[in-house]
């Protein structure tokens, strides 16, 4: 299974807007560089946040809006489970942790978008082999591995 990474973001800090990036370093143990809780060890199987666009246009949302990291296009992100490693551009494997649970902050953005996204928010994950991402990289599926230990 194969997709690309059609938009790159970073959240620079709580309740800040998601700023877009044409590339990313992704660094295992620390996160995505950029990101508030980089290098903090903080809740490390949530470091990546992946969304496909099928699924923001769906519910009328622009990139970065729910605060995903990854935007994917081509992706079948629901059928990923717990273990998956997913390669992004030619260095960065991460591994699928777990979907991610929409929560009650995002009907601060509308009223009733957390109940929108249940079920599709989008698959957090932990970055396994580190390097640079870039906007329209290629995403493949590849075999999965064992879960990491926090």
């Amino acid at each position: 299974m194969e997709g690309r990474a059609v938009r790159l973001m970073v959240n620079p800090g709580t309740r800040q807007p998601m700023r877009h990036v044409r590339e990313a370093h992704f660094v295992v143990g620390q996160g995505v560089e950029g990101n508030k809780n980089f290098g903090s060890g903080h809740r490390t199987h949530r470091q990546v946040l992946l969304i496909d666009e099928e699924t923001l246009d769906a519910v009328g949302m622009q990139p970065g809006v729910v605060k995903e990291n990854i935007t994917t296009s081509g992706l079948d992100l629901s059928s990923l489970r717990p273990g998956d490693v997913i390669e992004l551009g030619t260095e960065v494997r991460l591994q699928i942790t777990e979907p991610c649970e929409p929560c009650s902050r995002l009907d601060e953005i509308r009223d009733g978008l957390q109940a929108e996204l249940a079920g599709r928010r989008g698959m957090l994950a932990t970055i396994i082999t580190s390097g640079i991402v870039s906007t329209e990289d290629r995403i493949r599926v590849s075999e999965p591995e064992g879960l990491p230990s926090e």
